[in-house]
């Protein structure tokens, strides 16, 4: 049985900090317009193109999350200090607390996009571009753990 050390488990638990929460935000995000977008559906099913995009737009800041975690991962086996493993897993925060917030915000605003819809379906892409710019923020957060974890020295 392999003995990893406490930088190791750092690591490891950064990436998994990465995923989850940023899962989280993303698995709650979407079941805001999901919901909305369900009753629309039930009342006017030729809208379902015009909606889609809203329902998935909050799930990007899953694949952020698993992207961070991937690269973490990937730096694993160089981690041979308790500071390289810290080094890790605080640059897994940026996009575990982006993608969680922003997920989860960027729902509601998807929500309100199928709200839109469901009275102005030549409206549809206003509602894209308002929930994209909550989606920057989750890109940053993605930025900057994607340049902390390159400048760590191993």
């Amino acid at each position: 049985m392999m003995d990893l050390s406490m930088g190791t488990v750092l690591a490891f638990a950064g990436a998994a900090i990465a995923a989850t929460l940023a899962g989280i935000g993303s698995a709650v995000g979407i079941s805001y317009p999901g919901k909305a977008a369900t009753g629309v559906l039930s009342e006017d099913p030729s809208k379902f193109g015009s909606l889609f995009l809203l329902v998935v737009l909050p799930g990007t800041q899953g694949f952020y999350g698993f992207v961070a975690a991937f690269l973490i991962i990937g730096n694993i086996a160089d981690v041979s200090t308790v500071s390289q493993g810290w080094q890790l897993f605080v640059a897994a925060l940026p996009i575990a607390f982006t993608g969680l917030l922003s997920g989860i915000h960027q729902g509601k605003v998807c929500a309100a996009g199928v709200n839109l819809v469901a009275k102005r379906v030549d409206q549809a892409m206003k509602g894209v571009i308002f929930a994209a710019m909550v989606e920057t923020y989750a890109v940053l957060g993605l930025l900057i753990s994607f340049f902390l974890i390159n400048s760590i020295q191993f």
